[in-house]
This record gives structure tokens, sequence and C-alpha cells, in this order.
């Protein structure tokens, strides 16, 4: 578990299903990320298991929920992935519209980067994003990610712009 000032990182819990389903159906989750198939609570557990809870037993780390420090209230995901198209680990977030542009999602990164440097060792860690996610881009470009290249990943179809920081 990682703290900041406002937030506490922690692994997703089966108990997390029903946010786990608001954030997989948001409209921009959905535009920006993609459809998950996540429609019920059993859905959500399901993707904790094969997912976020997978990739820490597998990799130490994976995606979170991000909760309110002291209401523990859970706002948004962020977190490492190992894809197996990409040379490093990459930082994904997302928060529910609530919580979105008052820099949780930036106080998370953050944290959650420290730790992989620290904690992991990890000194290259990369984030691909939807060419129009422009407010994902300025958060990256504010965590001193760099554009390298455009790239096409086997499951998205898209070309999705992929972002460097190392350090």
């Amino acid at each position: 578990m990682i703290e900041t000032a406002r937030l506490q990182i922690r692994p997703l819990a089966p108990a997390d299903a029903p946010f786990v389903v608001s954030l997989l159906n948001d409209p921009a989750f959905l535009r920006y990320i993609g459809d998950r198939g996540v429609r019920s609570d059993e859905d959500a557990v399901r993707y904790i298991d094969t997912g976020p809870a997978a990739s820490h037993a597998r990799h130490g780390f994976g995606l979170d929920a991000v909760a309110d420090r002291e209401s523990q209230q859970a706002m948004g995901i962020c977190g490492l992935l190992q894809r197996e198209e990409l040379d490093a680990p990459d930082l994904g977030f997302a928060f529910l519209p609530t919580f979105r542009r008052r820099g949780f999602a930036y106080e998370a990164a953050a944290a959650v980067l420290a730790d992989a440097s620290e904690r992991l060792r990890i000194r290259r860690v990369l984030a691909i994003v939807q060419p129009d996610n422009t407010p994902s881009i300025a958060l990256l470009e504010r965590l001193a990610f760099r554009f390298e290249r455009m790239t096409r990943p086997p499951r998205s179809g898209t070309d999705l712009r992929l972002y460097a920081r190392t350090g």
C-alpha cells in the first residue's frame, strides 16, 4: 500500500466490485481505454482476479485502487501493467468523473512512479494513450514522460501514442 497526503493506493479487492463496474463503464473509460466487458459485480471480481491481482502475483505490481485516505472511498485506479508487446511496464490510470481535474491522478501516478523506482528498481516506464486524449497526455508530460513514437498494440486495433520516462 502507498499513501500520499490525500490518497491511499491499495490492491483492488472483491469488495471494490461495484466501484469497478462504475469505472469500467464510464463513457471516458470506454472511449479512451476500451470495453472490458465488465457489467456486473461478478464480472468485476473476475476482472480483479484475472487482471490486477494476477499481475501483482506475477510481476509484483498491477493496477490498484486509489481511495480517499480519510473516507476510504475508491475514486480511481492507478498502477503499472506489463504488456507482452512492450519492453517495459506501462503506467495506467483512470478516475470516476467526480474525481477528475482535482490533482488526484497526478498525485497517485507520482506516488506509483516513486514506488516503481525506489522499491521495484524500475528505471523505464512507458505509457500508451489515445492521440486525442489531451488530459492524459498533459498529465504524462507533467510527470516527465516524453513522446517516443506511434504504436499499434495487437488488442487495440488503433494507433496510440507511446510515451516513456526514464529515471
